[in-house]
C-alpha cells in the first residue's frame, strides 16, 4: 500500500498538467517563463553548496568548488555542450584537487 500510494503521489502531479495543457496552446510569455524552472531549481540545488562552508553555515566565496565552478559555467554558456561542460568541470576539479590539496 505504501509503494501504491507514493506512486499515485508522484504520478499525479506529473499527469494532470499533461491532461489538462497538452491541447491549448500556451502564451509564449508563459512558455518563455517556463523555460526558466529547471535552471533555477538546479542553481538552487547547487549554489548555497558552492557558496557557503562550515557548521554553521558561512558565507566561503573561495572554495575549491566555486573556483572550478565559474570557468566551467563559462564553458557551458559559450559551447552549449552538456559532455564537454561534464569533462571540463571533471577535469578542472581535479586539476584543483591537485593544486589546493
Amino acid at each position: 500500500m505504501l509503494f501504491l500510494g507514493m506512486g499515485i503521489v508522484t504520478y499525479f502531479p506529473r499527469l494532470l498538467p499533461l491532461l489538462f495543457l497538452s491541447r491549448k496552446e500556451l502564451p509564449l510569455w508563459l512558455e518563455a517563463w517556463l523555460d526558466f524552472i529547471p535552471a533555477a531549481i538546479l542553481s538552487a540545488l547547487i549554489f548555497p553548496s558552492l557558496i557557503t562552508a562550515g557548521n554553521p553555515r558561512h558565507l566561503d566565496l573561495l572554495k575549491p568548488e566555486m573556483i572550478v565552478a565559474i570557468p566551467t559555467f563559462l564553458f557551458a554558456i559559450k559551447t552549449r555542450s552538456l559532455g564537454g561542460t561534464v569533462l571540463i568541470g571533471m577535469a578542472l576539479f581535479w586539476l584543483s584537487g591537485k593544486v589546493f590539496g
